[in-house]
């Protein structure tokens, strides 16, 4: 699990761990060649079935335009849909629609608390399908295209940030931070996961948010930028570092779910002095003295994360 706020090097990382040799990644980092999995196209759809419900003079259902979720339990939505990734991943489950787009919606009507997308008329869901059809195809064409001939020497790596509102204290309540979105995982994911944690500050996280932001392309993993409102309402501050110091086996998180207590080892990548934007450039362009900075930490964090890794 690859968690941390926004634009604090989640995407970079992983996209340093797909240009690391698979036998120099599993001796070294302990990671398996990569199968991923990440929420953030949910979140990405979400608000493009809120635009084209805007464009109909429809209510929006997920969110109040540029601002955090109408109904904050949509965090559990997303860590729903991962779940289901997740089984469909290792049944390698092929989905041949006539609408990637209404799949895509009777996707989150299972998975949303409370189901919203299934109240709307079918004039408005069938205009909203067609228009939103190559996107929800392209989604459904990458998921499939992910699935692996065989396991063997594979590490799911299953990225999502989680916070709470600025100066909010800890513990975080609610919907809020992995306090409530880690217990949402399936028990298939708890009981095998370890946790990369990538350190930094709300500041520092704002700050490299607006660097990264492209507004000609919102939808991808490298170049999205999230609303300052909802970087301040959602990721203002982050309960993982009280998590940590709470938990009660050290250099893990206890994650009490579906019965049982789980206790998730994690390994944390101090990343409060920037050591990943310059891996959102091309391969040939980073510089050897950053990659072996980056190198040095990432083997740190994740060396302390498979010490504790009873799986």
């Amino acid at each position: 699990m690859l968690q941390a706020l926004p634009a604090s090097g989640k995407s970079e990382v992983r996209n340093f761990m797909a240009h690391v040799e698979p036998e120099r990644l599993q001796n070294e980092f302990h990671i398996g060649e990569n199968l991923q999995l990440d929420d953030f196209p949910y979140v990405h759809m979400m608000r493009r079935i809120d635009e084209e419900l805007a464009k109909l003079d429809k209510p929006r259902v997920f969110y109040p335009g540029e601002a955090p979720f109408l109904d904050g339990r949509d965090w559990g939505t997303l860590c729903n849909l991962l779940n289901e990734d997740y089984h469909d991943l290792m049944n390698r489950n092929i989905a041949k629609p006539d609408s990637a787009a209404k799949l895509l919606f009777d996707r989150f009507d299972r998975a949303a608390i409370p189901n919203r997308l299934g109240v709307l008329d079918e004039n408005t869901r069938n205009t909203i399908a067609e228009r939103l059809e190559k996107e929800a195809r392209a989604m459904l064409d990458e998921k499939h295209a992910g699935y692996p001939e065989s396991f063997e020497n594979k590490t799911i790596i299953i990225e999502c940030a989680r916070g709470g509102p600025d100066g909010a204290a800890m513990p975080l309540t609610g919907t809020f931070g992995y306090q409530y979105s880690l217990p949402m995982f399936c028990p298939e994911i708890l009981e095998q996961a370890v946790i990369l944690y990538i350190w930094v500050t709300p500041e520092e996280s704002r700050r490299k948010n607006a660097d990264r932001a492209d507004p000609n392309d919102p939808g991808s993993n490298l170049h999205h930028g999230v609303p300052m409102a909802v970087m301040l309402g959602d990721y203002g501050c982050d309960d993982m570092e009280y998590l940590i110091k709470t938990s009660e086996v050290e250099n893990t998180v206890t994650v009490n779910a579906h019965g049982k207590t789980y206790h998730v080892p994690i390994g944390v990548f101090d990343n409060r002095v920037d050591k990943t934007s310059f891996l959102r450039g091309e391969p040939e362009t980073w510089a050897a003295d950053k990659v072996a900075d980056v190198t040095r930490a990432i083997r740190a964090a994740t060396d302390n994360m498979f010490s504790h890794y009873n799986g």
